[in-house]
C-alpha cells in the first residue's frame, strides 16, 4: 500500500531529485534501517564540524598570541577578547539574524516545545561565531556550541527526509552525543550525556543509533586529530582506601561550587538580559569585566585547557608555576595558592561577561577548568594544614572535573566516564564515582534542575525522564483546543437556544456578550427537563438557564495544570480564555486523553 502512493504521487508529476531518493528508501528500507543510516553520518558530519572548530580556534589563537613573553604580562590581553566579542556581535546581528546562545537549553527547547527541528544555519553559524569568540581569547568553551551544531544536523538530516517526529528527536540525541564524543574521543560520555542532559530515554530503538553516532565521530576524530588524549594524565599514585572521607569532602565542595557557578551565572546573565536591546552598552560592560580579568588571570584566556594541562601534569613545583606565566604574578612562586582560588572565584564572571557582551560559547569548558582549578585548591590546601592522608594534587584536579561538571550539568555519570575517557584514568573510577555522587547530592538540595534546565523548568518546558511530565510538556494547548463553538447570547429566549443546540456538535455551549466575553455556559445534559416542552420556549431566557463553568484556562495554562483542573473538577469540557476574557474555544476531557495516550504510545515504543 505504501509503496502505491508512493508510485501515485511521483506520476502525478515530476518529482524532484529528493522525491525520487525519499521514495527509494521507503521502497528498500525500514525506518529503523535508515534510522541507524543517518545516525552513522550524523556522527561523521559532527566530527568534521569538531574538527573545524578546534582547528579554527587553534589557528586564530596561535596566529594572535604566538609572539608573547611569557615572563611578563601582555597588554593585548585586554584588547583580543573584546574585538572578538565584538566580531561575534556583528556576526549574529547581521549575518545569522538568530538567537544562537544557550546551544544546549535551545536543544532542550526544541524537543520540548518545537517537535525537535532546529534552523538550518544552526549547522555552522554556531562553528563560526564560537570560533571567533574563543580564538580571540573568550573565556568561553566549544562545546555547547558543537553540541548545538550536531543536534542541528540530526535535526535538518530527519527533516530532510521526512522523518517522523520520535525519530527526529533520536536524531537530535545522536547529534549530540556524536558531537561530544567527537570532541573528546569519549562515546560512553556522549552516550550517557545525551541520557542524563537531553533527558533522551534509553530503549533499545535509541540505544544503537546514539552509539553508532558516538563510535562514528571518535573513529573520525581519531583519524583527524590523532590517538592523544585531550588531557595529559599519568597516575602516578594509586588510589587507597584512606582517601574516601577526602573523596567525600571534595564531592561536597564541589556541589557548593558548582552551586556558586550557577547562581552567579544566573545572576550575571539576568544584568546582561536588561542591555538586550543596547548591544553597545552589552559590550562595554562585558569589556570592562573580562579584559582586566585576563589581564591579571591569563589562564582565563580563551576554553583554558592548557591550564588544565598543566594542573593535571605536573610533577614539581617548578611545572605548576608555569601557570603563572605572562601574569603579574609571574616568578612569585608563593602566590600560586592565591592566584587557583581568585582563578576558581572570577572564572565565571569572565564567563557571563563574554556570553553577555555578544560572544558565543558554551558552559561545558568552564565546568572543567573550574573543577580542576577546585580539585588542586582542595589538596593544596588540605595538604598545607595537614589535615589528613597526602593527597597528590593533580589526582585532585581531576577529580573535581568530574565533581563539578556532576553538580553543574545535574549528571553525575557523564562526570565519572568523561573524566575517565578523556584522560585515560580509568584506574580513578572509585574516587570518580565517590565525588560526583557526592557533588550531585549536594546541589540538588539547592538546585533541582540542571544550568541547561532551569531556565526552561521555569517555563514549564523542560522534557525530563518522568514519562507523565514529559508527555504532558510535549503536548500543547492550541493542538487541544476546539474552536468550533456554537455561541449563544444571553437574552436569546428557549425557543431559539434549541435551535441553536440542534446545531452543536458539544454538549457544552458558551453565552457571550457583544464583545465576546464569556458570561457562562449552557449545559445540554442539565436542560433535558424543559426543552422538550413547547410551552416553555417563551417563559426562559439564556440568562435563567446558564451556570458558571466548573474552571477556566487561559493561554498561559501547563498542561499539567489543565489535567490538574480536569482532575479537580471532574467536568467534560473546559473553556480557555485569553488574557481580555475572551473566549479562545474549549477543551475536551475525551479528546486531551487522547492526544495524551498517543504520545505516550510514540514515547514507549522500541
Amino acid at each position: 500500500m505504501a509503496n502505491t502512493h508512493i508510485e501515485t504521487e511521483l506520476a502525478e508529476g515530476s518529482p524532484s531529485l529528493m522525491q525520487r531518493v525519499i521514495a527509494l528508501r521507503e521502497r528498500y528500507l525500514t525506518d529503523r534501517q535508515f534510522t541507524l543510516i543517518l545516525s552513522f553520518l550524523v556522527g561523521l558530519f559532527a566530527a568534521v564540524a569538531a574538527f573545524i572548530l578546534h582547528w579554527l580556534i587553534e589557528e586564530i589563537q596561535l596566529l594572535l598570541t604566538e609572539g608573547f613573553d611569557t615572563e611578563t604580562f601582555n597588554w593585548m590581553y585586554l584588547v583580543y577578547p573584546v574585538i572578538g566579542i565584538y566580531l561575534t556581535s556583528l556576526f549574529v546581528r547581521h549575518i545569522v539574524k538568530d538567537e544562537i546562545s544557550h546551544g544546549i537549553t535551545r536543544i532542550l527547547y526544541a524537543i520540548s516545545s518545537k517537535r525537535s527541528r532546529l534552523k538550518g544555519h544552526n549547522c555552522w553559524s554556531s562553528v563560526i561565531a564560537s570560533a571567533i569568540t574563543i580564538g580571540f581569547g573568550g573565556s568561553v568553551g566549544a562545546e555547547a556550541p558543537i553540541v548545538l551544531t550536531g543536534s542541528a544536523i540530526g535535526s535538518n538530516l530527519g527533516q530532510l527526509f521526512k522523518m517522523d517526529n520520535k525519530t527526529l528527536m533520536l536524531l537530535v540525541g545522536c547529534g549530540a552525543a556524536a558531537a561530544i564524543a567527537g570532541i573528546f574521543k569519549a562515546p560512553i560520555a556522549g552516550l550517557v550525556f545525551t541520557l542524563e542532559v537531553l533527558m533522551i530515554d534509553l530503549t533499545m530503538a535509541s540505544l544503537l543509533p546514539i552509539l553508532i553516532s558516538s563510535v562514528t565521530a571518535t573513529c573520525f576524530t581519531y583519524i583527524f586529530t590523532g590517538s592523544d588524549s585531550l588531557f595529559t594524565f599519568t597516575l602516578d599514585n594509586p588510589w587507597p582506601v584512606e582517601r574516601i572521607p577526602a573523596n567525600i569532602l571534595l564531592g561536597v565542595f564541589g556541589g557548593f561550587v558548582s552551586l556558586y557557578f550557577i547562581r552567579t551565572m544566573t545572576a550575571c546573565e539576568s544584568v546582561f538580559g536588561r542591555l538586550k536591546q543596547k548591544p553597545i552598552a552589552k559590550l562595554l560592560l562585558g569589556a570592562l569585566i573580562l579584559s582586566p580579568l585576563i589581564f591579571l588571570f591569563p589562564s582565563l584566556y580563551g576554553e583554558g585547557y592548557g591550564s588544565i594541562n598543566i594542573l593535571l601534569s605536573g610533577k614539581t613545583e617548578a611545572d605548576w608555576d608555569t601557570i603563572l606565566h605572562n601574569s603579574p604574578f609571574y616568578g612569585h612562586s608563593n602566590m600560586l595558592v592565591p592566584y587557583i582560588g581568585m582563578v576558581l572565584l572570577t572564572k565565571v564572571f569572565a564567563t557571563s561577561a563574554t556570553n553577555g557582551g555578544g560572544g558565543c560559547g558554551g558552559t561545558f569548558a568552564p565546568s572543567l577548568f573550574i573543577g580542576a582549578f577546585a580539585g588542586f585548591f582542595f589538596a593544596r590546601i588540605w595538604n598545607i594544614y595537614n589535615i589528613g592522608v597526602f593527597l597528590p594534587e593533580k589526582n585532585f584536579a581531576l577529580l573535581g572535573m568530574a565533581a563539578v561538571m556532576a553538580g553543574v550539568m545535574h549528571a553525575p555519570l557523564t562526570g565519572i566516564f568523561l573524566i575517565a575517557e578523556i584522560t585515560g584514568g580509568y584506574q580513578m573510577f572509585i574516587p570518580l564515582m565517590i565525588v560526583s555522587i557526592c557533588s550531585y547530592l549536594t546541589i540538588i538540595i539547592f538546585e533541582p534542575h540542571s544550568i541547561y534546565g532551569m531556565r526552561l523548568a521555569r517555563q514549564g518546558k523542560l522534557i525530563t525522564h518522568h514519562t507523565d511530565r514529559a508527555v504532558l510538556t510535549l503536548m500543547s494547548l492550541d493542538s487541544v483546543i476546539d474552536k468550533n463553538y456554537t455561541a449563544v447570547s444571553p437574552d436569546m429566549p428557549l425557543a431559539s437556544l434549541v435551535h441553536a443546540i440542534s446545531k452543536s456538535h458539544n454538549n457544552i455551549l458558551p453565552v457571550l456578550d457583544n464583545a465576546g466575553n464569556l458570561l457562562g455556559e449552557i449545559d445540554i445534559t442539565k436542560l433535558r427537563h424543559i426543552v422538550f416542552r413547547i410551552e416553555l420556549y417563551h417563559h426562559f431566557t439564556v440568562r435563567q438557564l446558564m451556570s458558571q463553568p466548573e474552571a477556566t484556562l487561559n493561554v498561559n495554562t501547563k498542561m499539567e495544570d489543565v489535567m490538574r483542573q480536569f482532575d479537580r473538577t471532574d467536568a467534560s469540557m473546559l473553556p480557555v480564555l485569553d488574557k481580555d476574557n475572551h473566549l479562545l474555544g474549549y477543551i475536551s476531557r475525551t479528546h486531551m486523553y487522547s492526544v495524551y495516550r498517543k504520545i505516550v504510545a510514540d514515547l514507549s515504543e522500541d
